[in-house]
């Protein structure tokens, strides 16, 4: 596991512990308020192994081990949309801590999208499974700081940032400025609601620190990174820096989506994340097992 801390700026700015899931390039995040010691997780990877079905919690442990080392009192579990590619890990801390685990509200809109392709109605009720469901422009507290929630649509139609202070944390919309920006073919998703939502982003004040949702290396690095600034974005961006019209970026998103197979995991993961982080129900011989909507999506070669 890659952890690196980004530490505080002074009054009204976060500390925030990185750390990174090789398996699917996942960043998550452990962000506090030095002064009152509260702290929030953000996008915490419940790991997953595909091939056998096994899971496991060592970001959670890692997590709870630099709670206590630190001093910190966990006050928000949250997550910023439901993840494709790994599965979240939300229920499994809360039941660990008593934290609320909080999501966005358009999670309801995502449930009732999944519901149909995987042929389930009613499977999916994010309000009995997340303790608050975020309005875009809302506003909570973490210690002395205001975290301030923002929609952020695009690689679904229900993502959200969180902006703490001085800290922005965006989820799958940017990614570090030598790679350029996350997909948006996903169901739901649309290149030119990203598009928006990356503008949006580049409108925070320029030193402010954006943490990105994943990270695999980059053309000339093999260390994961996820830490950049707006300015740096808007200068750099692979694929939106120095001022890419709309049109083109949606071009450019469109035909590379195009070339992208689905995550391994997003079949999985969607069943799981749509539930806060918990498994399936057992069934009446105590299983507990996938369902899969053979047929919905197109043949990848």
């Amino acid at each position: 596991m890659t952890v690196r801390e980004s530490l505080s700026r002074g009054a009204g700015s976060p500390s925030v512990l990185g750390f990174h899931d090789k398996a699917t390039g996942s960043c998550q995040y452990l962000v506090w308020d030095e002064e009152s010691r509260d702290a929030a997780v953000i996008d915490l990877v419940q790991e997953f192994d595909p091939r056998g079905g096994a899971v496991r919690h060592r970001h959670g442990e890692f997590v709870l081990d630099e709670i206590a080392r630190r001093g910190l009192r966990l006050a928000w579990i949250l997550d910023t949309h439901p993840h494709a590619d790994h599965l979240m890990d939300g229920a499994w801390l809360k039941a660990r801590t008593g934290a609320p685990h909080a999501i966005g509200e358009k999670v309801v809109e995502i449930a009732r999208l999944w519901e149909d392709i995987y042929g389930t109605p009613g499977a999916f009720d994010p309000a009995r499974d997340f303790d608050r469901l975020w309005r875009d422009g809302e506003t909570f507290a973490l210690g002395g700081l205001t975290v301030r929630v923002m929609l952020h649509s695009g690689h679904t139609l229900g993502s959200v940032s969180y902006v703490v202070g001085d800290a922005a944390f965006v989820h799958d919309t940017f990614m570090q400025p030598d790679i350029g920006t996350s997909r948006a073919d996903f169901p739901g998703g649309d290149s030119g609601a990203l598009y928006d939502s990356l503008m949006s982003i580049l409108s925070l004040p320029d030193e402010t620190r954006i943490f990105v949702g994943h990270d695999y290396g980059g053309p000339d690095r093999e260390a994961p990174e996820w830490e950049s600034t707006v300015a740096e974005q808007r200068a750099a961006n692979k694929h939106v820096g120095g001022g890419v019209s709309r049109e083109d970026f949606i071009a450019l998103r469109d035909a590379r989506d195009a070339t992208l197979p689905l995550p391994h995991r997003i079949l999985q993961s969607l069943q799981v994340n749509l539930r806060g982080g918990r498994l399936p129900e057992p069934d009446a011989s105590g299983v507990r097992a996938f369902r899969y909507p053979v047929g919905r999506f197109p043949f990848f070669e």
